[in-house]
């Protein structure tokens, strides 16, 4: 089963953009997955198995290395 995950991050930090570009380039890293960012959000689209699966790695990734972050996602 294919799906989409739309993901926004908001990290609470002074170096967002870092977070956010650090985060986008480990999705990127993922294999089996279409990656298309914008302004406000990054979807992924993939197998069901490989977007959670990416999806978890990459975030606890960030949680661990940067701290304080929210994470909003939409599964379509």
């Amino acid at each position: 089963m294919r799906i989409t995950a739309e993901i926004s991050l908001y990290p609470l930090t002074d170096d967002f953009v870092g977070d956010i570009r650090d985060f986008i380039h480990r999705l990127r890293a993922e294999p089996g997955l279409d990656v298309i960012s914008n302004q406000m959000s990054t979807q992924l689209r993939g197998d069901y198995d490989a977007v959670t699966g990416a999806l978890q790695r990459c975030m606890r990734e960030s949680m661990q290395a940067d701290g304080s972050l929210v994470f909003v996602v939409k599964y379509l």
